[in-house]
């Protein structure tokens, strides 16, 4: 089946169950006709002898026509609503106290221009979780909580993070916080899988030190980075690596500056539109060099659509101390 979204201000997008299509009308030379009841000549008898002319009703006719072409997702909007008031635990006052807008599987439906195979994806990817029929995304202060237990259980019990029984995690933390939310924090930051009957997680290192970094640069405009190297790998658990690749799209590093200094820059929060993407980008920054600007603009390629075409389209290159930059076609106000 297909199906149209949109709301009023929104420019209209078709859904299939895993695809999303823009609408635009084309207009054909060829007058399409619209017969009820209409054979094709496959559908008619073959028999010369039988031919007789058919007169047919026209019920109407058409200049133009739906054209269909792939697009992206329009998925910011997603997050966007689910931020709205982000779930901060069972003893949250304002869940108890506020009437706030909550969302179904349905309701999402019904206002992201996605198909459901897409927003479902994209549920999995912002880590949401479903409270009482729900969609949430967790506040982030209460998502550091929970695995900050989770991490110093593991710590105490010397469990290899390869190996993290779900079993004496529920047991151990079960009386702090609700069982399913120390589940979600080890589906979240871990691989779920089966050893001998008993339900293991193989815990994401990058993910986990990724987090960190978040937690240490938010309260922070721009960070010495050195010193946030050194407080960040003394902040991860045992036996995690931190490096600064882990933080495509969450942070930038600003090399020119002295001494160097990073601060977070969340790729989830640049608009969703490309130019103004690229002007939000050439805002923060003028020249930037084609390893820095991918983490920000990866999302935005069509299918088959390489950074380096948007770049062509969107961007003009130049040489600054023998590396090729970029910078805005157009001036940034």
């Amino acid at each position: 089946s297909l199906v149209i979204r949109g709301e009023k201000d929104e420019h209209a997008v078709l859904c299939s169950k895993d695809k999303t299509y823009d609408m635009k009308i084309a207009d054909t030379s060829n007058m399409l006709l619209f017969v009820p009841g209409c054979k094709t000549p496959e559908e008619l008898n073959a028999d010369p002898a039988s031919c007789n002319v058919i007169h047919s009703q026209i019920a109407g006719f058409s200049n133009n026509y739906w054209e269909l072409r792939r697009c992206r997702p329009k998925l910011k909007k997603l997050r966007k609503l689910l931020m709205e008031y982000p779930y901060d635990g069972p003893d949250s006052q304002k869940d108890q106290t506020l009437t706030f807008s909550k969302y179904t599987t349905e309701d999402l439906l019904s206002l992201i221009q996605a198909s459901e195979e897409e927003i479902l994806h994209q549920l999995q990817v912002i880590d949401a979780c479903k409270i009482e029929g729900y969609w949430r995304i967790l506040d982030f202060d209460y998502e550091m909580k929970l695995l900050n237990h989770v991490t110093q259980l593991i710590d105490s019990e010397s469990w290899p993070l390869s190996k993290v029984p779900l079993c004496a995690c529920l047991e151990e933390l079960g009386s702090l916080e609700p069982r399913e939310m120390i589940e979600h924090i080890l589906v979240s930051y871990g691989r779920k899988y089966v050893d001998a009957g008993e339900v293991f997680f193989e815990m994401c290192e990058d993910k986990i030190c990724r987090a960190i970094a978040q937690m240490l640069l938010q309260n922070a405009v721009k960070f010495n980075l050195s010193e946030f190297e050194e407080v960040w790998q003394q902040s991860v658990p045992e036996g995690m690596t931190t490096r600064l690749d882990q933080l495509q799209g969450l942070a930038l590093v600003d090399k020119s500056s002295r001494p160097e200094t990073i601060c977070l820059l969340k790729v989830e929060e640049l608009p969703e539109d490309n130019q103004e993407r690229f002007n939000s980008l050439f805002g923060i920054r003028e020249k930037w060099t084609e390893v820095d600007i991918t983490p920000y603009i990866q999302d935005l390629c069509a299918e088959k659509q390489t950074v380096g075409a948007l770049l062509t389209k969107y961007a003009r290159s130049s040489m600054l101390n023998g590396v090729k930059v970029y910078n805005s076609r157009r001036p940034i106000s």
